[in-house]
């Protein structure tokens, strides 16, 4: 007896479109949650936290916040866990511990605004990491959006007012970019030896706790903090409201967000959206610090938004192939 044969998977471009849509809204959902950590962040310290005890209590909270989804997660599959060792350990020393340490580093030696273009600079450097590593030669578009999301970026950190320059802290916040860059390209990895978006989270963001922490304990990381309440122009709080907030929206929630909008978009585009990030930081410090942005800021919003649309048009959507069953 003859039976119907199985057509072959044919390429579905509108299923790629959607998911490079929802990649996107994703990732400018990341950017709103990784935004809002700078003014949290800003509150304690105000309060009396110093920077590393913010960022160590941020980053101990999102790992908690994760830890049973990831065990979750990893049910029946903890070869795969032992398989991803050197993963999470990159993970957590780079993406996670390695930028927060080195930017507190840079910053406490050089004006802030020039150590956040140094580290903002990362999307340029998975660019050109993915050039020489892959041969995955950026488009014409994808170069001219990069250009205009970089002066964007110059024009909302406002890097030439009162710029101080150091050795040490350039070489400090080049240590973040690479860190933030590393973030990009783990977080990219897929395939069927790839570890969940939520385990690679919730471990890595553990990994990285406790690289922070013993960083704080050996006298690297400053450790300060304080019970006083946290006063933001809405009001005061207790202090501990916007440590859970710094730890579930800009920690767990903006992490887990991350992993997975990366492995829709890749790992060059996630990172130029991410420059989005600047402009939440900049709403957020309105909002909750009554620190109003000024006309060329806001320009540079507007710019950093155009340099996204420019190399998002400037990437190839990816043509994913279904098979069709048979009627």
């Amino acid at each position: 007896m003859s039976s119907t044969p199985r057509r072959s998977a044919r390429p579905v471009p509108g299923a790629a479109v959607r998911r490079a849509r929802l990649g996107l809204l994703l990732a400018l959902a990341t950017a709103v949650c990784f935004g809002s950590s700078g003014a949290l962040a800003r509150g304690l310290i105000d309060a009396g936290w110093s920077p590393g005890a913010a960022v160590t209590a941020r980053v101990w909270v999102a790992a908690i916040i994760l830890l049973v989804p990831a065990l979750l997660a990893m049910r029946g599959r903890w070869g795969l866990l032992r398989s991803n060792v050197v993963t999470l350990l990159l993970y957590g020393a780079f993406a996670v511990g390695a930028t927060q340490l080195f930017y507190f580093q840079a910053v406490a030696v050089m004006d802030v605004g020039v150590a956040l273009l140094i580290e903002y600079m990362s999307p340029v450097a998975v660019m050109l990491w993915l050039w020489m590593r892959r041969g995955e030669r950026p488009t014409g578009r994808t170069i001219i959006g990069a250009i205009v999301a970089i002066a964007g970026l110059v024009l909302v950190l406002d890097v030439f007012s009162g710029t101080a320059v150091s050795t040490a802290g350039v070489l400090w916040a080049l240590g973040a970019m690479v860190g933030s860059a590393a973030y990009f390209i783990i977080s990219a990895r897929q395939g069927d030896e790839a570890l969940p978006p939520i385990a690679l989270a919730g471990f890595g963001l553990l990994t990285g706790a406790v690289g922070l922490t013993i960083a704080s304990l050996v006298g690297i990381l400053p450790w300060r903090w304080s019970t006083d309440e946290v006063t933001f122009l809405t009001g005061s709080v207790s202090w501990w409201i916007p440590v859970v907030g710094i730890g579930v929206i800009a920690g767990a929630l903006a992490y887990a967000l991350g992993i997975v909008s990366t492995r829709m978009l890749g790992s060059r585009l996630a990172a130029f959206v991410a420059l989005s990030e600047v402009v939440a930081a900049a709403l957020f410090g309105w909002a909750l610090l009554g620190q109003n942005p000024d006309v060329w800021q806001v320009l540079g919003g507007v710019l950093i938004l155009a340099g996204v649309i420019a190399v998002r048009l400037g990437e190839p959507d990816e043509v994913e192939s279904v098979a069709v069953e048979p009627v």
